[in-house]
């Protein structure tokens, strides 16, 4: 495997796993109170953006990262929306 595929995988499951701490405590406590809702807004759409460009230039690593992390962010923004 090449070293800049190793990376770019690396680089994914870093991505992903950092966002996940956020969506447990989210989960587990409820509450949003102290998170920004144009951040989470705007990271939403930013991570889908990062997507359909993951897919346009065919990067594998991209389109699962920011896939997956887009899912998260919006469960956080749904729960922020509901019990904020």
């Amino acid at each position: 495997m090449e070293t800049i595929v190793i990376i770019g995988w690396t680089a994914s499951l870093a991505s992903t796993i950092s966002f996940l701490p956020q969506v447990i405590q989210t989960w587990k406590t409820r509450n949003t109170k102290d998170l920004s809702l144009m951040m989470y807004s705007i990271f939403v759409v930013a991570v889908m953006l990062w997507s359909i460009y993951g897919l346009m230039i065919k990067s594998l690593p991209m389109v699962i990262t920011n896939t997956t992390i887009f899912f998260m962010a919006s469960f956080i923004l749904i729960f922020k929306l509901k019990h904020g």
